[in-house]
């Protein structure tokens, strides 16, 4: 599924200081972040919405794998006579 980005201000100071404490602790902020969308979305988006979202993210997955070719029996002659 296509993904945006989210861009927020805040005081440098403040994000120096986050960043320089979250390091500390090897807390990586953009993984933090991700985490608290994610946990805003289940907060706020209907369920209904949230399973309609996972279906359409599924399909798009499906669609996405190579399907295995079904080989013609010529393919499968010419195979093995270059084998042999």
């Amino acid at each position: 599924m296509k993904k945006d980005t989210i861009r927020v201000s805040l005081n440098a100071e403040k994000l120096r200081a986050i960043n320089k404490y979250m390091e500390k602790k090897e807390v990586d902020l953009e993984d933090e972040l991700v985490d608290q969308l994610q946990k805003l979305y289940e907060k706020y988006v209907p369920a209904n919405v949230r399973e309609y979202i996972d279906e359409k993210q599924e399909e798009e997955i499906k669609a996405k794998k190579p399907k295995k070719s079904v080989k013609t029996k010529a393919e499968v002659n010419n195979q093995s006579i270059i084998q042999e």
